[in-house]
């Protein structure tokens, strides 16, 4: 039986496809595809994404979106991920997306043997995207478009080339661990056992922990904190102080044991960049007369949490 006759075996109208992409990576959203195909303009060659070629899942993508009666994707964030747990932050996504169809589905097909509690009657089918051609075509949409989304995370974090290993736990992943740690998009609890395993016993929160140390050691010496965490398209601001006539954009970079690049190695030349495109935004709508000057502050914590050293690095890089 070919997947498009399971399909019609069932015998219902508007049959949804429902599958997700990106449940075990260190780093990233987790995405979920819906679609619902038209039995009259059929997609020949779908398969389980992990099946199938990226040149060919590429192909089929763009096939598909042009084909499919309805498709949408969803998507649940690392925070979300972080908060609810991989399992409902996945469900999350694929409400989002069967919430996002043109077209409202009679049955929804899952791949998987658990119920992501959908506003549709569900019917779960474990190992069905190589079983019904609307669950294969979802694994490929959610699939692909969950390797884009890697592609903008390279873009912006190029140091970890989440373009090679999409957030998963290869080697070259972990080799990049240890040399910058963790980054904003990296899921902290799914590195748990990797901090257990190196010895390092990274607390939660880390990145804010240390963040509030430094805004703490800056206001101590005659330091004004004008923002923090200030987001932009071109990526956030850790610190924005005012040092008499000078504004300061700090970056801040935590360290616990066993961490081999020092904090100030990884702010690349592209985060610098970065960091100077997101500056000149704000002061564009923040205009101030002050001089402007991006500083690097190191904190280093021991593997309890505790802080050992803070390191001020003023005028870290020049502004050409």
């Amino acid at each position: 039986m070919t997947l498009y006759e399971y399909d019609a075996s069932i015998g219902v109208e508007a049959l949804c496809g429902v599958d997700e992409a990106g449940r075990g990576p260190l780093a990233g959203d987790v995405y979920a595809a819906a679609v619902i195909l038209d039995p009259l303009n059929p997609v020949e060659g779908l398969n389980d994404s992990k099946k199938l070629s990226e040149k060919k899942r590429e192909a089929l993508f763009a096939e598909i979106r042009e084909k499919a009666a309805a498709w949408a994707v969803g998507v649940a964030t690392v925070r979300e991920i972080e908060t609810y747990n991989i399992l409902q932050a996945t469900f999350l996504a694929m409400r989002r997306a069967v919430a996002g169809l043109s077209l409202q589905p009679r049955l929804a097909l899952v791949d998987g043997n658990r119920n992501p509690g959908l506003p549709v009657p569900t019917r779960l089918l474990v190992k069905g995207d190589g079983t019904s051609a609307a669950v294969a075509a979802a694994s490929i949409v959610a699939k692909v478009s969950r390797d884009h989304y890697m592609a903008e995370l390279d873009a912006r974090y190029p140091e970890y080339q989440f373009n090679r290993h999409k957030g998963y736990g290869t080697k070259l992943h972990y080799e990049m661990l240890d040399l910058y740690g963790e980054s904003p998009v990296h899921r902290h609890s799914f590195l748990k056992s990797y901090y257990a395993k190196k010895g390092k016993g990274a607390p939660a929160g880390t990145g804010a922990k240390g963040e509030q140390l430094a805004a703490d050691y800056l206001t101590a010496r005659g330091c004004s904190i004008l923002a923090r965490n200030w987001r932009c398209p071109y990526g956030e601001l850790d610190l924005i102080a005012r040092q008499r006539e000078t504004l300061i954009f700090a970056e801040v970079k935590t360290r616990g044991p066993g961490m081999l690049a020092s904090p100030a190695e990884s702010v690349t030349a592209s985060k610098r960049r970065r960091l100077l495109d997101a500056a000149a935004l704000y002061l564009s709508q923040n205009p101030l007369p002050l001089q402007p000057r991006f500083d690097i502050l190191e904190v280093y914590l021991d593997g309890a949490g505790n802080c050992l050293k803070i390191v001020w690095l003023d005028n870290a890089f020049e502004t050409d």
